[in-house]
């Protein structure tokens, strides 16, 4: 099949090709077994060798993706990022500055991480650390501002809806509902454009005093409709996510690619969580 995910694009199979990953995986089991590692077959000649036994191989002794390999990175990375949001909500209050840091460093290992070639799961956990204190100290924050206009919850509340949404997308797309195809990609990504386009001028408005420090957020109806905005563009990026895990899979890619996959996931319910912080923080004002 094709991928229309350009990180997977090469490990794609060519008529006649075993693939990059299929390869990897019959050395690596011939190896371990103590047989004779065969050779690629050529293009054009019968595709190589698929017994049970080879296909069965999986993350604990083989290289090739599984959804296991995903979901197991995907609760160590989720894990990790719970861990030092604790660490980071107990710490902003006596060090507020610390919130500033780790977004930065957060945001600096996200870009790396994404643009990397080869996958590197120290920096990914890294990426959790960073990402975690952070967002423990805007959760401290927020629930502080909600606390101070008589609104509980605003935390818990947050987190229930983001994982609402994982499950309820999760759902759509294995149900078939929502089919990922260019033309939904490019709608979303222009989406995505958009929206980002807007969050500058609005921070910018904001330091005007706009929507009283919220910028265009802050304005009424309005800012409510385009916080509901910003949630439906996260929620449909899981699309793009369980996509991208599903093609890996069909293309046999190398478990390594279950970090990168595990990557996208967590920082898409990050996005998800930190629009519904915002939308909720903003209704708990209204």
């Amino acid at each position: 099949m094709q991928s229309n995910n350009p990180v997977l694009a090469r490990y794609e199979k060519k008529p006649g090709e075993a693939g990059f990953a299929f390869d990897e995986g019959r050395t690596a089991y011939a190896s371990a077994s103590g047989a004779t590692p065969v050779a690629t077959a050529p293009v054009g000649a019968p595709p190589a060798d698929t017994n049970a036994e080879f296909q069965a191989i999986t993350a604990a002794g083989g290289v090739r993706l599984t959804i296991n390999d995903v979901i197991v990175k995907t609760m160590m990375m989720f894990v990790i990022v719970v861990v030092f949001a604790i660490l980071g909500w107990n710490l902003v209050d006596a060090a507020p500055i610390i919130i500033l840091p780790a977004l930065i460093v957060a945001t600096v290992l996200g870009f790396v991480n994404a643009l990397k070639k080869r996958v590197s799961p120290p920096l990914m956990i890294l990426y959790a650390v960073f990402e975690g204190v952070f967002l423990g100290a805007i959760s401290n924050i927020f629930d502080q501002y909600a606390q101070s206009s008589d609104y509980n919850g605003i935390v818990l509340q947050a987190v229930v809806a983001t994982m609402t949404t994982f499950a309820v997308m999760l759902t759509l797309y294995l149900t078939g509902v929502v089919k990922v195809t260019k033309k939904f990609q490019s709608i979303l990504m222009v989406a995505a454009v958009s929206y980002l386009v807007l969050g500058l001028a609005s921070f910018i408005a904001s330091m005007f005093g706009v929507g009283g420090g919220w910028g265009f957020y802050g304005v009424g109806m309005m800012g409510m409709l385009i916080c509901v905005f910003g949630v439906l563009i996260a929620a449909f990026f899981l699309m793009l996510d369980f996509e991208a895990i599903k093609q890996g899979i069909a293309l046999g890619a190398p478990e390594r690619e279950s970090w990168r996959m595990a990557f996208g996931l967590l920082v898409t319910l990050v996005w998800i969580y930190l629009e519904f912080l915002r939308l909720i923080a903003i209704f708990s004002r209204n």
